[in-house]
């Protein structure tokens, strides 16, 4: 859609959006049962159905059509539930191939999603020589400024990276006619708020805005008024954020000493295909996987401080599943994907309750069942009964027979 017509739709807007966010009374939004029915383009669809999708899950069969018609959306959906799908398609559905200009620009948080979102992309866009480019930080700059300077119709990136192309003037911002936030709550909050504020400053006036994430708290929703427009909110009420196929519960350690008895005699117990386990530390993360080797379990892990091409090596190893564990910080904890991952483990309980939902969605992607299991001290009882408060959901005792459950 050209820049000026997104204008215009930005003029003709006079559906009444409610304020009620459950998914199904947000009015004005059209559920599309179909991806014919949402994408024009034939090699689109062909990319689509080769990726292996078959229908639009809820929240694609809700906040495609609004995107690709340019209204500013602000859309909340579950972990696993095809977010990142959801940004690719309407990415490629949107971009005009025929001419080599920088259309689309998708910001998140940390690196290994922008790249995901890239993969995503150029997968479901196969047949539409869509050009792509991951902006982040940990690569090489000289790399980007080739990439860029050859002209690309799609950046994904990192806040700090995408700046600094801008400021180089590489990353040419004239054609941008989508910035699509993912994982917005992260992205608004104080780490990254005037980074992107820096980055919207230097975009066309008539840009089209897209909000996602699986938690938008509520002073964030106040923020979007400073740059949306009268956007469509698809939004899902609380109690139904947490994740139905998803198991969830917690094992007593009366000390921090005793948590790593508990992890051994729980995984031999196990028989899983892949594990998540979250540590509030990146020296925790350190020290578990060191005792963890020394025990004779083989284990992958990560944290922010690891450089980027070691990270890129860890993730491959669990995407490929050369290793079945993975121990790591909350870097992990915001849409990465892998199918395999059947279980999450708490080692130490998120600092906030957002984190808790994003953790968990590791496991029981896209549909397929899950268990979560917390570890929780004496002193931990009252965070868990606010997690368990905040979501409306119940934790139980891990029972017994556990082993059955996964």
């Amino acid at each position: 859609m050209a820049t000026s017509s997104i204008a215009a739709a930005h003029h003709r807007r006079t559906v009444p959006v409610s304020e009620d966010t459950d998914f199904e009374t947000t009015e004005g939004v059209k559920v599309i049962g179909s991806f014919e029915e949402m994408i024009t383009k034939d090699d689109l669809l062909r990319g689509i159905y080769q990726y292996g999708f078959e229908k639009p899950s809820p929240i694609q069969q809700r906040a495609v059509l609004p995107i690709v018609q340019g209204r500013d959306v602000i859309a909340q959906a579950q972990s696993g539930t095809g977010k990142t799908s959801m940004i690719a398609l309407t990415v490629c559905q949107v971009v005009d191939t025929s001419v080599r200009e920088l259309q689309a620009l998708i910001v998140s948080p940390t690196r290994e999603l922008a790249s995901q979102t890239e993969k995503v992309i150029l997968a479901i866009g196969d047949f539409l020589n869509i050009q792509v480019h991951a902006c982040i930080g940990g690569k090489s700059v000289g790399e980007d400024i080739r990439k860029l300077e050859h002209g690309v119709h799609v950046v994904s990136g990192t806040p700090g990276r995408v700046c600094d192309m801008i400021k180089r003037r590489t990353l040419r911002t004239g054609a941008i006619k989508l910035l699509v936030l993912d994982e917005s709550d992260e992205m608004l909050s104080r780490g990254f708020k005037d980074q992107i504020y820096d980055v919207y400053r230097y975009l066309p006036p008539n840009l089209q805005v897209v909000l996602i994430s699986a938690t938008l708290p509520h002073e964030v929703l106040e923020m979007t008024n400073k740059f949306m427009t009268d956007p469509v909110r698809i939004l899902v009420k609380r109690d139904e954020l947490t994740l139905e196929r998803i198991k969830q519960y917690f094992v007593e350690v009366e000390k921090e000493e005793w948590k790593f008895d508990t992890l051994c005699d729980l995984y031999d117990r196990l028989t899983i295909a892949q594990a998540v386990i979250f540590c509030n530390t990146k020296r925790k993360v350190d020290w578990l996987t060191k005792e963890m080797c020394n025990n004779n379990f083989t284990v992958s892990s990560m944290h922010g401080d690891m450089p980027q091409r070691e990270r890129d090596a860890i993730m491959e190893e669990f995407r490929t599943g050369t290793t079945r564990l993975l121990i790591t910080t909350d870097v992990w904890a915001r849409g990465l994907d892998v199918q395999q991952v059947s279980l999450v483990i708490n080692y130490d309980l998120p600092n906030n309750r957002e984190l808790y939902i994003h953790r968990i969605g590791r496991s029981g992607r896209f549909g397929r069942k899950g268990v979560a299991i917390n570890f929780v001290k004496s002193d931990d009882t009252k965070i868990l009964r606010d997690i368990e408060q905040y979501y409306s959901t119940q934790i139980d005792d891990l029972p017994m027979n556990f082993g059955d459950l996964i």
